[in-house]
């Protein structure tokens, strides 16, 4: 091999290897699930495949990826996705450093907080909106079919896979807990769309969650709502089967409809509000338009701000890191110490009543 320079080192079949072919080469030695390779696939297909990607890798220079993080930027992306396109560049670039096709990672020091536009901050129900759209739904003649599953969301703070994932296997009545140990996606990873069932890309997704009364509640009303709507998954995805939320043709509950109920739900809280304060503009007392991962947001957001254990709230919400600082000087000794954690967050929020909730 014959080094041309301090930054290149080349021979005749690494001197025409093309930025897209060592993408490929990188996905093809990656340990990574199926389906973080298809959304890798598809960001680079999206965004680096015909602007940088036909580009012989020895001639590629920080100047073409900063030109391509600006472009991303004048077409209205965020700093966050961005961000997200560097990384698998970065990743893809080190493989070639380290088979000595370059002598350094062109693409350190080409991001820059300045590109892209600042992340939208999520909307988060605060404990007293929180509680008063669980007062809502549970009054509804129409959405409180919906009640049962709100409270568990509220009160587990699953991610959208993880709870259209659940199946009945996962949950311990006795023991009040509710076992992650996969989730459900909803990709074409070469076989067309389909439903795929995951496990969690981190350690920390796998998890055991002890479960307040209220929520046991409600899994035990959601399983009478089902039998009473004789809704049953008789099908079977990845060798799970018998799910709990699922739809009135008894299909799984796809993600887009789940923020659909989300959407719906809102509008009507906020209609009845408006109607309520006889105007059509009651701006305070409105709640704002929330997804499941929005929803998520909250029951984090609400969990800290109640002083929740932050070792506790991390093994809760699955998260792989934490700050280091909060690592060094919390720690969860056992279960119990959780299942007390989410007794506490239960008393203060929407998701314990003093008195019953209708449920079926």
């Amino acid at each position: 091999m014959k080094a041309l320079d301090d930054d290149i080192l080349t021979d005749s079949v690494t001197n025409k290897l093309t930025l897209d072919s060592l993408f490929d080469k990188y996905l093809e030695i990656k340990m990574i699930s199926d389906t973080t390779r298809t959304d890798y696939r598809w960001l680079w297909n999206r965004h680096i495949k015909n602007s940088i990607g036909s580009m012989k890798v020895i001639q590629l220079r920080q100047s073409h990826i900063c030109s391509l993080y600006a472009d991303m930027s004048r077409n209205g992306y965020s700093n966050k996705t961005i961000s997200l396109i560097h990384a698998i560049l970065h990743a893809v670039l080190e493989l070639a450093v380290n088979d000595d096709i370059i002598r350094k990672n062109v693409s350190k020091g080409a991001m820059s907080s300045n590109y892209g536009r600042a992340s939208k901050e999520k909307n988060v129900l605060s404990l007293e909106r929180q509680k008063n759209l669980l007062a809502f739904v549970s009054e509804s003649n129409v959405y409180n079919v919906y009640l049962p599953m709100l409270i568990i969301m509220m009160g587990t703070g699953l991610r959208c896979g993880e709870l259209i994932g659940l199946t009945w296997n996962d949950i311990d009545m006795e023991k009040c807990e509710l076992s992650v140990n996969h989730q459900l996606t909803y990709k074409d990873l070469g076989d067309g769309y389909r439903f795929h069932a995951t496990i969690p890309k981190t350690d920390a997704g796998i998890r055991t969650i002890p479960l307040t009364e209220t929520v046991c509640k409600a899994f035990e009303s959601q399983r009478k709502l089902n039998a009473v709507l004789n809704r049953q998954f008789t099908g079977e995805i990845d060798g799970y089967t018998d799910f709990i939320f699922l739809t009135l043709n008894n299909r799984v509950l796809m993600p887009g409809a789940l923020n659909k109920v989300l959407y719906n739900v809102i509008e009507a809280y906020n209609r009845a509000e408006r109607e309520k304060a006889g105007q059509e503009q009651c701006t305070a007392a409105l709640l704002p338009q929330i997804s499941a991962h929005c929803l998520r947001h909250t029951v984090f957001t609400n969990m800290a701000r109640q002083s929740m254990n932050i070792k506790a709230l991390q093994y809760i919400m699955g998260n792989a890191h934490s700050n280091v600082t909060m690592d060094i000087h919390n720690h969860v000794a056992s279960k119990r110490d959780i299942r007390e954690e989410m007794e506490h967050y239960a008393k203060v929020t929407g998701t314990c009543y003093t008195k019953e909730l209708k449920m079926v």
